[in-house]
């Protein structure tokens, strides 16, 4: 093994004062559903908002005068960029980070708020990292790979140190993998804290090429990037974190966007956290079902970020309400006559609804002349709500569509 307990707890020495040491928090709606106590590692809260901070600022912290004087580079979909920028920041070292084209554009805004020379090329973290190599070679920067270091590495496996203090009965660990460098670090820490704890890591299926390298034997690079979990949208594991993975780890499991979004949804419902796709893809891992969870067990899943656009947050959150029946969309139409809207309103607002969005449509839906079409999406308490809210609207008189569903009556 190529990094040791001794290594991160040194790390841990480095890190303390410059680091927080982020929450263990309870989740309790989880925890009755799965039957187990289930906890979450929140590093979403961490300077930085990712753990990217710990193996950053351990690495820079040990780099030899002339490396620190030259500058260094690195590249990222995000997290690590903003951890190298805010480790080089608090060290007085200049920054060059190499993003993806379509980086999320909050994580971009942030990284170059910490004074980081931020440069964006290719579509991807590894066509990211061609060009950030290239760069290097020219200006003669020091390189921070984001998980293929053992000083990375040691730094996050702090986090394992944190766990187990906080949770000395534990028996389930579930960590997000993108290039393995997290988990790797957890899993060094924790197995040689606890070595009967299950360790359980997941990757975004729109890029899961740990699944194929841990059958090959090697390093094998993913054809695409696509998932809503940027940050571990990772082609290719690292050579250093590959087979500490295949050592330590359990087993590693995938999960979808829609899963992904329905824990993003989870966190920010019934733990009042803000969490990314990269984040929750560990708790996205527990709510489907795909993690075996045995009676009394106790459970980690490792919130690994918070930096998500305010607009996918959006998005998310209302794709996930109208999947919980919170949201309808109802169609219907009335008399084109002044005044005749109101009293539809007026019978969605007798039946409890709120009115999120209206719109009129005429020649769109090839309605009567004399009619006009009127769209709303409705707020409501839960599917039983809604099918309330039909039952008061047929009795009104009124014929309404409901999206997905057909003509209510039908």
């Amino acid at each position: 093994m190529t990094v040791t307990l001794a290594d991160i707890q040194a790390a841990r020495r480095v890190l303390r004062g410059v680091i927080s040491a982020t929450p263990v928090l309870a989740d309790e709606r989880l925890s009755d559903e799965l039957g187990a106590r289930v906890f979450l590692k929140a590093e979403n809260t961490q300077r930085s908002g990712s753990f990217k901070i710990r193996g950053a600022y351990n690495t820079i912290s040990r780099l030899a005068p002339d490396e620190r004087a030259r500058g260094v580079i690195a590249h990222s979909a995000g997290n690590h960029a903003q951890g190298v920028a805010l480790a080089a920041k608090l060290q007085g070292i200049p920054a060059t980070i190499v993003m993806p084209e379509r980086a999320p554009l909050t994580k971009v805004a942030a990284t170059r708020r910490l004074g980081a020379e931020v440069i964006l090329h290719g579509a991807s973290f590894d066509d990211a990292g061609a060009h950030a190599r290239a760069l290097q070679q020219e200006r003669g920067l020091t390189y921070v790979h984001a998980f293929n270091d053992e000083r990375v590495v040691a730094g996050q496996g702090t986090i394992g140190l944190e766990i187990v203090e906080a949770l000395p009965d534990l028996t389930l660990l579930v960590v997000p993998i993108g290039g393995g460098g997290l988990i790797s670090g957890i899993a060094i820490a924790v197995k040689a804290l606890l070595p009967d704890v299950r360790i359980i890591g997941v990757q975004a299926a729109g890029c899961a090429p740990v699944l194929q390298s841990l059958a090959a034997g090697e390093p094998v690079t993913s054809p695409t990037a696509r998932t809503i979990a940027d940050g571990i949208a990772v082609k290719r594991p690292g050579d250093l974190t590959l087979p500490i993975i295949r050592e330590l780890v359990d087993e590693v499991i995938t999960v979808d966007d829609d899963e992904i979004a329905r824990a993003i949804a989870h966190a920010a419902q019934n733990v009042r956290q803000v969490v990314e796709g990269a984040g929750a893809a560990g708790l996205a891992a527990l709510l489907s079902g795909r993690v075996r969870i045995n009676p009394g067990d106790v459970v980690c899943a490792v919130l690994c970020g918070g930096n998500i656009d305010g607009n996918l947050l959006a998005r998310v959150l209302e794709q996930v309400l109208v999947k919980q029946g919170r949201y309808m969309l109802l169609r219907t139409t009335v008399d084109d006559r002044p005044g005749n809207l109101a009293p539809l309103i007026d019978q969605v607002a007798q039946a409890g609804a709120n009115v999120i969005d209206i719109f009129h449509r005429r020649a769109v839906w090839l309605v009567p002349v004399d009619r006009v079409g009127i769209e709303m999406v409705l707020e409501v308490r839960d599917e039983a709500h809604a099918q309330q809210v039909l039952k008061h609207l047929a009795a009104a008189g009124y014929v309404v569509e409901r999206e997905g569903q057909g003509l209510w009556p039908g």
